[in-house]
């Protein structure tokens, strides 16, 4: 166990806030931090469990790394500038390129998954894209 674990909490948690801050509809989205990995140098590993409720828009945003996860359940539209719109169901694995604008809207059921940040330091986890 590295000697700074205590530290991970505080840095995991303004990371969090920081995320929830900056997506346009942060409200209906419950974001359960993981963990916050400092790698590679210059950069972080941001891992969360996100749910999201029924027949909802997360909010258009981009991140300045890379986004990936795993649909651990529940239904959604992942909706990707300049790509096709793609259906996400249980088990379903997904990926945004850097700073490309996103939404995701759930389906009747929302919307839980596994969600991984790729992110530079000094950066906020996501901002909010113009529609």
């Amino acid at each position: 166990m590295l000697k700074t674990s205590f530290l991970k909490p505080l840095l995991l948690g303004a990371t969090i806030a920081a995320f929830a801050a900056g997506t346009a509809s942060a409200q209906g989205i419950k974001r359960t931090p993981l963990q916050d990995i400092k790698y590679p140098a210059g950069h972080h590993i941001v891992t969360v469990v996100a749910e999201i409720g029924p027949n909802q828009l997360a909010g258009r945003h981009t991140h300045p790394g890379v986004d990936t996860g795993y649909v651990l359940d529940g239904e959604a539209t992942l909706l990707v500038e300049g790509q096709p719109d793609k259906e996400l169901k249980t088990g379903d694995s997904y990926a945004v390129p850097a700073g490309i604008p996103h939404d995701v809207k759930t389906g009747a059921k929302g919307l839980k998954l596994l969600a991984i940040y790729v992110v530079e330091d000094g950066k906020p986890v996501a901002t909010p894209a113009p529609k």
